[in-house]
């Protein structure tokens, strides 16, 4: 593609509503480019996603310039513009060109200076890659790091020093590692590196920070490459020890979290060494540090307690698919599908169960807690619910149970205290 067509694909990837903001503030005479993952990614040929503005004007004369405008971060001077009409109606995030004062706990600067040229505000971004920046209004490449070449090696280098900038701000360890992952680029060696050195820095940032990035990472196509690098930098043995498993093991899991669905991922990322009430009270620790969602966290406790299942005996699979809830019974039979080694038996078992729509729970019984209390004459109470789980035992070990008939004949030995027959 030739100079003249990538300036094309991005002229006519800016939004209107970034055009606005980027004419609004050169025509009252201070620069205005766009910057960051948007232009990354239309370099790359994909779509442009969130647009950011940078700016020499500083925070108050942009909400001078603008009708509606929202304080978003005016002391790190970052003010969100709504702009655009209609459909194309959109709040742009707007920060001035900035110099960042001394970084002390690992995530934010203590102070900053506005003012500084563009070329300066570029060389405090993370990676080469995301300082690259595009003038709409000039149709003008500024690119000071050669991240287009980049780009085109696709590599990933730390902007400037790579240890200054990972122990500034310890969530670029992250950012690296997953954009390693989203645009499967090679990291570089010399910032791969400064990785180990750079740790306590990435203990310093808010568990929810690095979960947010972990997700992303999972999310990636073939995450493998990246976790190995975040293994081999010794990210995973500080912030997830319980997702390490030895180097004959790794090449096998990370296989498996390939194959798996994205929302079984974490969960084969915790999975532990086996279907045991320890691998699971390990992955809820986990999960609970890095401040995983209640709904997220028990979907993966749910699969980590069977992922490493391997008796293929129906009756044994429908109980383990019963644990796991109906729910998540689909993502546990993908996830047996996805280890390989013996589990295709397994989960061949599960999809078989499935189909037929074999009860898991006593909800899916062909009787109701009030046919029962009709067939037998019971009055409400905790006696009922117990019938219900002997009759839903007994379906479990064979399907063909559950008729109305059988199970009032399960329920009533049940309750005469005979084993049901």
């Amino acid at each position: 593609m030739t100079d003249d067509d990538l300036m094309a694909r991005l002229a006519a990837a800016v939004p209107p509503a970034v055009h606005e903001v980027c004419d609004t503030l050169t025509a009252a005479g201070f620069e205005a480019v766009t910057v960051g993952g948007a232009v990354r990614d239309v370099l790359l040929g994909r779509d442009g996603g969130d647009w950011d503005v940078a700016t020499s004007a500083h925070p108050d004369e942009v909400v001078a310039r603008f009708a509606r405008t929202i304080p978003t971060g005016m002391a790190h001077g970052t003010v969100t513009v709504i702009a655009g009409r209609g459909a194309h109606r959109l709040p742009i995030e707007v920060t001035t060109y900035r110099g960042d004062g001394a970084y002390v706990d690992g995530r934010r600067p203590t102070s900053v200076v506005f003012g500084v040229p563009l070329t300066e505000d570029l060389a405090r971004r993370d990676l080469v890659v995301n300082a690259i920046a595009y003038d709409p209004v000039h149709a003008r490449l500024i690119d000071p790091f050669d991240g287009r070449g980049d780009l085109a090696a696709r590599r990933l280098r730390a902007v400037g020093d790579p240890a200054a900038r990972f122990a500034e701000d310890g969530l670029r360890i992250m950012r690296a590692i997953r954009f390693a992952a989203t645009l499967e680029f090679a990291l570089d060696p010399e910032t791969t590196a400064a990785i180990p050195g750079a740790l306590p820095s990435l203990a310093k940032v808010s568990r929810e920070r690095v979960k947010v990035e972990l997700d992303k990472l999972l999310g990636a196509r073939a995450p493998g490459a990246a976790l190995t690098i975040a293994r081999a930098t010794g990210v995973l043995a500080q912030e997830l020890p319980e997702a390490d498993v030895d180097d004959a093991g790794w090449p096998a899991r990370v296989a498996w979290l390939e194959r798996a669905p994205a929302a079984a991922r974490l969960a084969v990322l915790v999975a532990g060494g086996g279907d045991d009430d320890a691998s699971a009270a390990a992955a809820e620790r986990a999960l609970r540090r890095l401040k995983a969602a209640n709904d997220e966290r028990d979907r993966a406790v749910r699969l980590v307690r069977l992922a490493h299942h391997a008796d293929a005996t129906p009756a044994v699979v429908r109980r383990a698919l019963a644990r796991c809830g109906r729910a998540h019974a689909a993502l546990a039979v993908a996830l047996w599908r996805a280890r390989g080694d013996a589990a295709p038996a397994v989960a061949d078992a599960g999809e078989a169960i499935l189909v037929r729509g074999d009860a898991l729970n006593a909800g899916e019984l062909a009787l109701t807690g009030a046919a029962l209390m009709a067939a037998l004459g019971l009055a409400p109470g905790p006696a009922v619910g117990r019938a219900l789980a002997a009759c839903l035992d007994a379906v479990l070990d064979d399907p063909a149970r559950n008729q109305p008939d059988a199970l009032i004949a399960i329920a009533r030995a049940y309750l005469d205290g005979a084993a049901p027959a």
